[in-house]
């Protein structure tokens, strides 16, 4: 059995945070004991995640604390940090990282040369793929899943099946043959 090597330190740094806030400010604990609930519920209904919404609070809170001497109505609390709280909530929401910018132009990607570039033909090349793969036999089509679609190794795709390598191989070899003789494949070469 393992001990923290610094147990009695922290300890004393937690009681003396403890002794130093509630000894600073007592009225300030009791108010966060008895809102609290009411203020996370608000919290809540300003931000989509319950995490976020606890973190919310937690700033506001800290903000309050730090201002605690300069409120001179403590009757009004609940309106002090529910300003808080939509302040910060607005600052979060101003700097967040926005990926998406309007423009006039859609962006269309490069062609690549000896590609077919109509997307349309493209996904209906896609879904004629996946209908053959289809027809295959059901341990085919998962050994050339695994191994074409999900990119793993010969040992790899043996392993998952519980299969020897060659048993790979020789399945993997004929369902490409299947493949290749598909009359709805053999349209697109």
């Amino acid at each position: 059995m393992t001990t923290p090597v610094c147990t009695s330190a922290s300890d004393a740094a937690t009681s003396a945070r403890q002794t130093r806030s509630s000894a600073t400010y007592p009225s300030f604990t009791s108010y966060v004991r008895a809102r609290q609930p009411v203020l996370l519920r608000t919290a809540r209904s300003l931000t989509a995640n319950p995490s976020d919404a606890e973190d919310l609070l937690q700033t506001a809170l800290t903000k309050t604390y730090v201002a605690w001497e300069r409120i001179e109505d403590h009757r009004a609390l609940d309106g002090y940090v529910r300003r808080a709280l939509l302040n910060t909530r607005t600052s979060q929401w101003r700097k967040r990282k926005v990926d998406e910018f309007a423009c006039d132009e859609l962006p269309e990607p490069e062609p690549v040369a000896g590609q077919d570039t109509d997307p349309a033909e493209q996904q209906a090349l896609h879904d004629a793929m996946w209908r053959a793969i289809m027809r295959l036999p059901a341990r085919q089509r998962a050994m050339v899943v695994l191994r074409y679609y999900e990119d793993l190794s010969e040992v790899q795709t043996a392993e998952v099946l519980g299969v020897s390598v060659g048993t790979v191989k020789s399945a993997v070899s004929r369902a490409l043959g299947k493949l290749r003789e598909d009359p709805e494949l053999g349209l697109v070469r």
